[in-house]
């Protein structure tokens, strides 16, 4: 039986990780976590917030998915998109999910990321 989502993998190119950095922590607020020494040697990085996690790998041939994404459950979704904004990221809004205000970016190298919040009523 599956108990929890541990953590959701994004791909990424080669020496990345400075720009992922500064987008994961500084703009979306994620603190990032050691990856283990074997691990490490790899290349990419591992951020966590509360108990969502989202690593980082290194691909050799890497190509950002067109359609495959994280979603991403925010509060006070507006001031997050201004925030995202505010470091330069860009912010799609889209009102197709009944129940929720929702908006799509992407991070430094192109991942599809979903930042969505339920509305009352």
């Amino acid at each position: 039986m599956i108990a929890a989502m541990d953590h959701v993998q994004l791909a990424a190119p080669a020496g990345s990780e400075d720009a992922l950095r500064a987008f994961y922590v500084d703009a979306l607020g994620m603190t990032e976590i050691p990856k283990p020494p074997v691990l490490a040697t790899r290349g990419g990085c591992w951020f966590r917030t509360g108990p969502v996690q989202l690593h980082l790998g290194v691909e050799a041939e890497f190509r950002p998915a067109k359609k495959a994404h994280p979603g991403l459950r925010v509060t006070d979704i507006e001031a997050f998109a201004a925030r995202l904004e505010a470091h330069g990221a860009p912010v799609r809004w889209d009102g197709d999910l009944p129940g929720h205000r929702r908006f799509f970016s992407h991070d430094p190298v192109g991942n599809r990321l979903e930042f969505l919040e339920p509305v009352d009523g």
